[in-house]
């Protein structure tokens, strides 16, 4: 019958033999990490007899009185009814009490049992059960703690190995995949777009062996090191601590489980961790908050982002400024801005690429429909699946999806953006609406955009975080959305009239759908139009609204362009508009983007970075965040040449041939999509005052404002009025500015 293995070992050796001699180097000790770790800077002196009198009398007991260090105003007195072993450092220790929201504690050592355990000033640590192998910052408390412990192979998060130990025992994040083939090494200051790059690019194994290798560099595989808790960190009501790397100013109620963490916590942002919480081998990020019964196993939290109220979060990364409650989320990568609020939602196998949001009832790739384990969903920014929605792997969505309720019974490949998809049962087919954001929820996609920019509360920023709906991933998307609206479009037409064989090809059905597109609407909206790859399944897929999202995505396009050639003028010293001219390329073309962590980078620019990593011109994951760094500077420039591409691509504009007239035209066509996005930001919103049975709940307008506040206070849609009048008269400067003959100085 197994026993549990619990070995005898004399008492003496009690807090000492930290580091296994095998494994000390020539003139090491087992202190040595501890006094690198220890950077407070207090000269430290033995016991004098008289302290040592006072500490007895006290009722304190240690195996060895000479190995008690403490600085010179330690007060014995402050010391009472603890068990002391091996080296124990204290410093000062005075007679006040400390004071934390409405917790006040006596400055001291009570009623505790320390190991080898270095101790700040004025520290409080009362009915602290064990305490073995930190090292404590000044002023900290910790009241209450059952065991609070790190081992001689804490690793604090960190997906290493140490001296002695099997490769078995590294921890891994497997990300996007069940199936363990995306898996990442997790590390202190890891970054979304770390894991995507290390996620993502599996085919090249010469890249990810050098990813492998930034990680182990970052971190020594010594035996030997402490824990360690900043400077006025709280720690109260705990039950179970161990192997936790503890910041400044954390502080930490009623946890049950903190176990091989990073706990991130200082002037980037202060941490916090309530009641009932359990995580294990993971990751906290600066200004996180971990609330009420969460439980988290393998993950990442980037900064500034929270779990709430019995969330689990499993074999994940979840992005700065993103919240997490009540639900279940496996095996993900979530980029930046990210809501999950409800309980009974599942998260599984996927990627997720920021601004979005998981309804109740949602079940996000729970459906297995293979023999294996789940396979992938990939979900551009802006993902929006509703309430009760269904959907299995193999899925993938293009930038800002929504899904409206309903079991999608096989896989989806959603590639037209800001569409709305709804699963008709009665019909037994698929609709999807392209455009939908734009024609019937403007306000939404809009404040959303201010909503993520005010929301984000890094204070590293080193990845550039895109939050624009119209930036270069999304205007990419609506092109090639152009070019399959034509396609489908010319193909039920041809199939209408019975035109359609075998030998028409892609460019003849483009070329047919774009001339009924621009110049039939009527007839386009007598067809049904059919799409065949956005479902798994023999059933119809219909596009609905189509001349509409056709025109509004050629609108919104040139509308892009428009704005950053505008900003260009505005923002330069050009003298006339043949200056302007002559700077701008005629080379300029529109390039593929990629999402990388929620940072738009030129996909030339990811590869020149693969290179340069595999060619160690970059050595290091500081290496690379510098590059992320550098390229967020470059993005503007970048984003302009990509505007202007995508405007003369999409509209035949020469910019070479700019002239006051095509200024006008340009100020113009801006100045009345401007209007026409503001006064849909306006009455999108006010629909929800205008239904009657939104109304119904209240016996009277005045009850109704009095709970939801008046549309004409909405302090958004008064920004954005106050913006386009704003704009309208900079406009009006910028065309007097560029008039023929004026000199502008």
């Amino acid at each position: 019958m197994p026993r549990n293995n619990i070995s005898k070992t004399p008492i003496h050796e009690l807090g000492y033999n930290f580091i296994p001699k095998e494994y000390l180097r020539p003139g090491q000790d087992e202190y040595v990490f501890r006094n690198i770790q220890n950077r407070s800077g207090i000269i430290y002196r033995h016991l004098t007899a008289f302290e040592i009198e006072a500490l007895v009398r006290n009722n304190n007991t240690s195996d060895n009185w000479n190995n008690i260090y403490v600085s010179e105003h330690f007060n014995p007195s402050l010391v009472k009814n603890c068990k002391f072993y091996g080296l124990v450092r204290i410093s000062k220790l005075e007679p006040f009490f400390l004071s934390f929201s409405d917790l006040k504690v006596p400055v001291g050592l009570y009623n505790s049992t320390i190991i080898s355990t270095d101790i700040g000033d004025n520290v409080c640590i009362d009915n602290v059960n064990y305490l073995s192998h930190c090292i404590i910052g000044n002023e900290v408390i910790i009241n209450n703690v059952n065991e609070l412990v790190t081992t001689n192979h804490a690793k604090f998060g960190n997906g290493i190995i140490k001296q002695g130990e099997d490769e078995n025992v590294r921890i891994w994040l497997e990300l996007c995949n069940e199936n363990g083939g995306r898996s990442v090494i997790p590390f202190n200051e890891m970054l979304p777009g770390d894991a995507f790059l290390w996620s993502k690019y599996r085919d090249d194994v010469d890249l990810l062996d050098k990813f492998k290798e930034f990680t182990a560099e970052k971190y020594k595989n010594d035996l030997g090191y402490y824990g360690k808790i900043g400077a006025r960190t709280v720690i109260k009501n705990c039950n179970i601590i161990k192997d936790v790397w503890i910041g400044e100013d954390a502080y930490i109620k009623g946890a049950n489980k903190l176990k091989n963490l990073t706990i991130n916590s200082g002037e980037k942002g202060l941490t916090q961790i309530g009641e009932g919480v359990e995580l294990v081998n993971g990751i906290v990020g600066f200004g996180c908050r971990i609330f009420y019964g969460v439980k988290a196993v393998r993950f990442i939290m980037a900064s500034n982002s929270q779990l709430k109220y019995g969330a689990r979060l499993i074999n994940s990364y979840l992005g700065n400024n993103s919240t997490i409650s009540c639900c279940e989320v496996l095996n993900t990568l979530i980029f930046p801005a990210h809501e999950q609020h409800h309980n009974n939602s599942f998260l599984c196998a996927a990627l997720i690429m920021g601004q979005s949001n998981i309804a109740a009832g949602a079940t996000i790739g729970s459906n297995h429909n293979s023999r294996g384990a789940d396979g992938e969903i990939i979900a551009g920014r802006g993902f929006w699946p509703g309430l009760c929605v269904s959907l299995k792997h193999n899925s993938k969505f293009a930038s800002y999806t929504m899904i409206s309720k309903g079991d999608y019974p096989a896989e989806l490949n959603v590639h037209i953006p800001f569409s709305l998809i709804t699963n008709d049962v009665s019909k037994d087919q698929l609709v999807v609406m392209p455009g939908y954001w734009f024609m019937y929820n403007m306000y939404a996609i809009a404040r959303n955009t201010w909503k993520y920019q005010d929301r984000d509360k890094r204070v590293d920023k080193i990845q550039h975080i895109e939050y624009e709906f119209l930036a270069p991933d999304t205007v990419n998307e609506l092109f090639s959305s152009l070019k399959y609206l034509e396609k489908i479009v010319g193909k039920a037409f041809l199939q209408r009239e019975e035109l359609l064989t075998n030998d028409t090809t892609e460019e003849e059905l483009i070329k047919t759908g774009k001339h009924l597109l621009e110049n039939k609407i009527d007839e386009v909206e007598t067809l049904e139009v059919i799409a065949d790859d956005f479902e798994n399944t023999k059933r119809k897929t219909v596009i609905i609204k189509v001349a509409k999202a056709y025109h509004l995505f050629k609108e919104l396009i040139v509308y892009y362009g428009s704005s950053h050639l505008i900003k260009l003028l505005q923002n330069s010293s050009f003298k006339s508009l043949e200056d302007a001219a002559h700077a701008i390329s005629s080379k300029i073309k529109r390039k593929e983007w990629v999402n990388v962590g929620g940072q738009l980078l030129l996909k030339d620019d990811v590869e020149k970075l693969k290179k340069n990593i595999k060619e160690e011109k970059l050595i290091g994951w500081d290496d690379v965040h510098h590059w992320y760094a550098e390229q967020g500077t470059l993005y503007s420039e970048k984003k302009l040449k990509h505007a202007l591409a995508s405007l003369t691509e999409i509209s035949d504009i020469q910019l070479k041939k700019l002239d006051s007239n095509l200024l006008n035209k340009i100020i113009d066509n801006t100045l009345k999509t401007k209007e026409w996005i503001t006064k849909n930001i306006y009455e999108s919103r006010a629909k929800d005052y205008k239904s009657p049975y939104r109304a119904m709940v209240y016996n009277n307008t005045k009850e109704m404002e009095s709970v939801v506040g008046r549309l004409e206070d909405n302090s958004f849609i008064n920004e954005q009025i106050i913006e386009f009048e704003s704009f309208k008269k900079e406009m009006n400067t910028l065309k007097t500015r560029f008039e023929v003959g004026v000199s502008v100085i």
